[in-house]
């Protein structure tokens, strides 16, 4: 009974919410992301996001902003360009520019290729014993000699290929 008590009181406590929030930064209230507002995202195929790249703007972004609802004519071009920035992170030509990303790919399959051919080489040196005498081109005469000799399968098999009378291989 004391055990189910101890239980009961541990368990609501590990749910209780207000643990939960005491971790969480240093005011004690956990940051909350608002996502019934879609994510920002950067693609070629929809150049316009439905949301701008920054969500929280600075006193300077405000006041640019501002600005940018009178004649464009008295923006800047840094100005043009700090407000493209607030709404798109990166241009088409950013988008478009390639990658050295087939770089780091290439050197990792390079990386295991080497590393499975050094294990490789380890196996054959210390794990692997000798080759085994029934390799040899002798071993393998006698042994096709005897199978021929006891006429092994001879309806489909290596007896049914070796025409007996003149001593050689059928054609």
């Amino acid at each position: 009974m004391l055990t189910s008590r101890a239980l009961s009181l541990v368990t609501k406590r590990a749910l209780s919410t207000s643990v939960c929030m005491r971790g969480h930064g240093p005011a004690g209230v956990a940051k909350v992301e608002d996502y019934s507002l879609s994510a920002y995202y950067d693609r070629r195929d929809e150049p316009l996001p439905a949301i701008d790249f920054v969500g929280h703007l600075s006193g300077e972004q405000k006041s640019l902003k501002e600005k940018e609802k009178s004649s464009w004519v008295s923006l800047s071009r840094e100005d043009k360009l700090q407000l493209y920035r607030i709404r798109f992170h990166h241009s088409f030509a950013e988008m478009n520019k390639p990658s050295s990303e087939w770089k780091t790919i290439a050197g990792g399959v390079l990386f295991m290729v080497g590393f499975t051919g050094l294990i490789v080489f380890w196996q054959r040196m210390f794990v692997f014993g000798d080759i085994p005498h029934t390799f040899s081109d002798e071993w393998k005469a006698k042994q096709t000699k005897r199978m021929l000799d006891m006429r092994m399968n001879p309806v489909e098999g290596v007896a049914s290929q070796w025409d007996y009378e003149n001593n050689k291989w059928k054609k």
